[in-house]
């Protein structure tokens, strides 16, 4: 197959699009990222790729805590606008009418109308050189009952904001074509 080069790139499929909520001199404060990925799994931990100048990094580093809200395909414009623009500009909780409530972590702000919102603790905070790279565990996870089924998050009911580089473009998750963890039996050797 051939092959075409471009260097360094950060093309890793897919990115999930999300909201980082912190508290910034005692407000909410949302802001989006596709750079957030699962670290560990105990303690369950997710990592998080943001540019110090971002002024929810203030509020992360001022309370020590975060959320990660994962919103919808119609939130797509909010998710973009909180992306866009500053906080330190715009109250962006109220233009996008987010409707914040808090759990344990009473300084991590959480989005109600996000159907999973995990609050996280920072463990790790490396500089890395275009981005501050944080390491947070997460203490606790909401998830809407209406994206569950039989009592599990459903990933097609989540409906979760998928964001691609080049071009910059919001896509939505495909469709099943497998089971993990099954499909590759028929390889196996028996």
């Amino acid at each position: 197959m051939k092959k075409t080069t471009f260097g360094p790139q950060t093309l890793l499929y897919p990115m999930p699009a999300v909201l980082i909520g912190a508290l910034v001199n005692g407000k909410p404060n949302f802001m989006t990222a596709a750079w957030c990925g699962v670290a560990c799994s105990t303690p369950p931990m997710l990592s998080l790729a943001i540019q110090p100048h971002r002024y929810t990094l203030e509020g992360i580093r001022e309370t020590n805590t975060f959320s990660i809200n994962i919103p919808t395909m119609k939130m797509m414009k909010e998710v973009d606008y909180c992306g866009i623009v500053s906080g330190r500009t715009d109250d962006k909780t109220a233009r996008c009418g987010f409707e914040v409530f808090f759990g344990k972590a009473e300084t991590a702000p959480l989005i109600a109308q996000c159907p999973i919102n995990m609050e996280c603790v920072v463990a790790h905070a490396l500089e890395l050189g275009s981005h501050f790279l944080i390491v947070g565990e997460i203490t606790e996870t909401h998830v809407s009952t209406d994206c569950l089924t039989e009592g599990k998050p459903d990933v097609g009911r989540i409906d979760p904001l998928i964001f691609s580089i080049p071009g910059r473009f919001y896509h939505a998750l495909g469709e099943v074509i497998g089971r993990a963890f099954k499909a590759g039996l028929e390889l196996k050797e028996e």
